[in-house]
């Protein structure tokens, strides 16, 4: 166990008024479903307080080993809030330390999360000049220290290039920007309230040009990793690559061309207007099947890594093969009293950014010769000359002393192999049974109360356009394409349902599958699996969700009755229909008497048509 100094003076720290860097919570308290308090301040100078006696051996302030420290903004005037960040990869850290220009010494009360990489944050309000100190300590001892002062620029923070520690930064960053208590449904409309959010994110206003103002970022789902991706590089300093991909074909993955590298933001602070320019002819290249490439090709921005612990860091994309993507954002653990969890966040067509446990019901598995599905990380870039960059192809990520992490053991998956080892990863001791049902329950919830809002969007839609028919595309295009089409209907949404709803009520099924997944006790699969069976039929009934009706009025389902109408689904992803028949309301009952919006007929025999992909969750290739 860690112990942590600042313990030994939490009667001296109660007056302090330590603020910590808001969008984090403890690992420990996340486990519970709590959060630590979010409004600790810290006021500089302080006089008086004398921290525990941890002074190193070594006098020198260096970064060193595998931890590093950061500071926000990069070059702090006097009264502007400082905000600090220690990221460790090899191993956990246990307090920071902060060392004042008159030499007062004080332990910050921090928020630690992760776990690789593991971080510590805290935030200090009303800098006062001169030279300030900030170490970072394991069980007592330095693991590293960072100084800067008023007027003297810090390019110790810029001009990196995309080493171990620049990715366990920006992994600590992913994780503190979409960090929140598990209780909360962690949803916004679109990525630029979660940048401009000053406690959320680390790096606001990072270059100290009020440059997170007004910033124009509505990434939709292909786009969510690369934006957050450039925008990180464009405050750190690092070099950027991509490339202008195909979307493949039946047969044959998406292929790439040779990568377009942007080093403008190596050669010193870029405005906002450079990168929204950038930005935007990022987006404008990138698309879904940037991230579907074949798992062994090496002209690509993303390349595939080994499924495990110890490599999937907060923001490794997630690519499904029909072209969705997530970015893994927090790893909870499993404890005696809860279940562990994997969170990611994406993107969806109306730009809105949601946060999501990562189960089958979100993070869609097939073996397809049209894609190469799975877990990847960006290619790093290694510079060759000053000013000159490349990426890493396989061979060297196979070889590198820092990036030995390209794998193709995914490529060996069968689904079920998939998903089981995704199950020991997130839960390593196993399931109760019945914990394992309850977590699988909350999480088909939740993708359903966001289909509500989905829905609730559409209709927003039609409220402000009465006369309006949305045009509905051909064949494969109603997955993916452009226009209100592209916002408002959901058919993929929809396909995730179905496989939701698979995976709920073929957990007992599953028991008896891989019962090395599930804690059984005295019980054979067979018997837990009869338990469950009766607890579904108990539990379907005690579960509800409300959706709004055409004339503003509330509809209750319990889920009982969303599982009954799972044959509804395959046909009621069209945004022409009104919401009682996308929620799947029968002909001449009082739920259905409130429509008063209806899909053309040629519509809905194309509906008809497309049916046996939502009834085999087979979805067509583009």
């Amino acid at each position: 166990m860690i112990a942590l100094a600042a313990n030994r003076l939490q009667s001296l720290l109660i007056k302090l008024h330590i603020r910590a860097f808001s969008g984090l919570k403890s690992t420990g308290a996340a486990a519970n479903g709590l959060s630590l308090p979010l409004t600790l301040c810290f006021v500089l100078p302080l006089a008086g307080l004398i921290a525990p006696p941890v002074l190193a051996q070594d006098v020198t302030c260096e970064q060193h080993g595998g931890t590093q420290l950061w500071i926000s903004p990069l070059n702090p005037k006097a009264g502007e809030t400082v905000k600090i960040m220690a990221v460790s990869t090899d191993g956990p850290l246990s307090e920071l330390v902060l060392i004042d220009n008159q030499g007062q010494r004080t332990v910050l009360q921090s928020r630690r999360r992760g776990g690789p990489p593991w971080s510590l944050a805290a935030g200090l309000v009303e800098y006062v000049a001169g030279a300030q100190r900030i170490e970072a300590y394991r069980e007592g001892k330095l693991a590293a220290c960072h100084e800067w002062s008023t007027g003297r620029a810090n390019t110790q923070q810029r001009s990196k290039e995309w080493n171990l520690a620049a990715e366990a930064f920006y992994s600590a960053w992913i994780e503190t920007l979409f960090g929140a208590p598990l209780s909360e449904n962690l949803s916004f409309t679109s990525l630029q309230p979660v940048l401009r959010n000053a406690e959320r994110n680390f790096l606001h206003n990072y270059l100290g040009q009020n440059e997170d103002n007004n910033l124009p970022l509505t990434p939709d789902c292909a786009d969510l990793p690369y934006t957050l991706r450039a925008y990180f590089a464009w405050k750190t300093g690092l070099p950027v690559a991509f490339r202008a991909c195909g979307r493949g074909s039946a047969k044959t993955p998406p292929r790439c061309g040779a990568p377009t590298i942007v080093s403008e933001f190596t050669r010193g602070v870029t405005s906002q207007s450079n990168f929204t320019k950038f930005s935007r002819r990022l987006v404008d290249t990138v698309h879904s099947g940037s991230a579907r490439t074949g798992l062994a090709d090496e002209s690509t921005d993303l390349y595939p890594i080994p499924m495990n612990r110890e490599t999937l860091w907060p923001g490794t994309v997630y690519a499904d093969p029909y072209g969705h993507i997530l970015v893994l954002a927090e790893w909870v653990p499993q404890t005696a009293d809860s279940p562990g969890m994997l969170l990611a966040v994406d993107a969806q067509p109306d730009n809105s950014v949601t946060r999501k446990r990562v189960w089958e019901g979100t993070l869609l598995f097939a073996n397809t010769a049209n894609a190469g599905p799975g877990f990847k990380a960006f290619r790093p870039l290694i510079q060759t000359a000053p000013g000159q960059w490349r990426v890493l192809n396989n061979d060297e990520l196979s070889n590198h002393l820092e990036f030995t992490t390209y794998s193709l053991e995914q490529d060996q998956f069968t689904p079920d192999d998939f998903y089981a080892r995704l199950s020991k990863l997130i839960n390593p001791d196993g399931f109760d049974p019945v914990q394992a049902y309850e977590a699988t329950l909350a999480a088909l919830l939740e993708q359903i109360e966001t289909r509500v809002t989905s829905i609730n969007n559409g209709e927003a839609y039609f409220r402000k356009n009465p006369r309006s028919v949305i045009a509905m595309p051909n064949g494969a295009a109603i997955f993916q394409t452009l226009g209100p089409w592209e916002d408002y209907s959901t058919p993929s949404r929809d396909m995730r349902l179905i496989i939701a709803i698979n995976v709920l009520t073929g957990l007992p099924e599953k028991i008896l599958r891989h019962p090395e997944l599930f804690v059984l006790g005295n019980q054979s699969p067979a018997q837990a699996k009869a338990q469950i069976e009766q607890h579904h039929a108990q539990r379907i009934l005690e579960s509800s969700i409300r959706y709004t009706r055409s004339d503003g009025s509330s509809w209750e389902l319990s889920l009982a009755d969303v599982l009954a109408r799972k044959p509804a689904f395959e046909m009621a992803y069209n945004p022409n229909d009104c919401a009682e028949i996308r929620w799947g309301a029968k002909a001449d009952t009082a739920e259905y008497a409130t429509c008063r919006r209806y899909a053309p007929a040629e519509q809905r025999a194309k509906m008809t048509q497309y049916r046996v992909w939502f009834r085999e969750v087979r979805r067509p290739v583009q």
